[in-house]
């Protein structure tokens, strides 16, 4: 028995099956599945080792790409200001913006937001651009949301830095709100009676949202609240902890299962033996270690993996149709 094997074997006996998500919209539900494991990527699809900000020459051709090669998500992030110590300034475009391009540049790709800095603005402007989006992509939207890592963004918005925790947690609720008839509630963000509606709503019962990290909540709050959880790259074994005490607190919030999927910078070399070699969230690795190592993420309970080719080598059309063709059979 390999090294991959033996792993592998050990996570079985550790992490027990998940049982089946509570389904959504068309997004959520085809990129998240029990026990299994699919593929999305990062968007810009490009390599920009050298600089924080991506040429975006072709991009939409590349998402379009994807979608055709059958990974089964992009995700963008928000980044309202290229801050030159975080080393990142995104795909540059507004996300809500650059979600209604790929919308109507795209058939059934899952269209992911990893993450929405939701202490940054309104929850009624987020909520009305999320069910937009995802009534216009026929229910493809799945937004992350995250407290924000950033701390020089928040004076340029006259925010709080040390209230995100109070204010993700309100945006959170404002957004579930705005997907009933009529609601009435206050909170920090104002009062909303039912005089008035927020239309459209979204196009199953709500919008699926994604926690990410743990924006300054309790691991309760977010099992009690998320639509699922997206964590940082870990090894396998500690992952796996990691999902096992995931699953163990959603139950007691007695709530049906909820996902788990993670990010993976890689870079694809030729050689489709070459070995794992860790590099910053991820790792240079040959297609053959890359399948092994998702494979036990898909053991250890992860239910999706977002790559990212930041820092690929290779040319990245043809690093695409590799991953494709050697993965997808395996994680579809």
């Amino acid at each position: 028995m390999n090294e991959h094997a033996s792993l592998d074997a050990a996570l079985r006996a550790d992490v027990a099956p998940a049982a089946e998500f509570a389904p959504i919209n068309a997004g959520y539900n085809g990129v998240f599945r029990p026990d299994r494991l699919s593929l999305g990527l990062v968007v810009p699809i490009e390599s920009y080792p050298g600089s924080p900000v991506p040429t975006m020459v072709d991009h939409v051709e590349r998402v379009q790409l994807a979608e055709d090669l059958g990974f089964s998500a992009v995700w963008l992030r928000d980044v309202p200001f290229n801050v030159p110590s975080f080393g990142d300034a995104g795909q540059l475009f507004d996300p809500f913006v650059y979600l209604g391009l790929l919308a109507g540049q795209t058939r059934w790709i899952a269209l992911g937001v990893a993450s929405l800095v939701l202490p940054l603005d309104h929850p009624a402007r987020v909520a009305k651009a999320a069910a937009s989006v995802d009534v216009l992509s026929g229910g493809r939207l799945i937004l992350g949301v995250a407290s924000g890592d950033r701390s020089e963004e928040y004076p340029a918005f006259n925010i709080s830095h040390t209230a995100r925790d109070m204010l993700f947690r309100e945006g959170f609720d404002y957004i579930r709100q705005m997907a009933e008839s009529t609601p009435v509630f206050s909170n920090h963000y104002g009062y909303v009676n039912s005089c008035m509606d927020m239309l459209p709503k979204p196009s199953g019962a709500r919008l699926p949202l994604l926690v990410t990290g743990s924006s300054r909540q309790t691991p309760e709050w977010i099992a009690e609240h998320a639509d699922g959880w997206m964590v940082y790259p870990r090894d396998t074994a500690s992952q796996a902890q990691l999902v096992k005490g995931w699953r163990k607190r959603v139950a007691a919030a007695g709530r049906p299962a909820q996902p788990v999927m993670q990010p993976l910078y890689v870079d694809l070399v030729d050689d489709p033996a070459a070995p794992l070699q860790p590099i910053h969230l991820g790792y240079r690795t040959g297609v053959r270690a890359l399948r092994a190592h998702l494979r036990s993420l898909e053991v250890a309970g992860v239910n999706h993996v977002a790559l990212n080719l930041r820092f690929n080598q290779s040319e990245v059309t043809t690093s695409l149709k590799r991953l494709s063709d050697e993965l997808m059979a395996d994680f579809s």
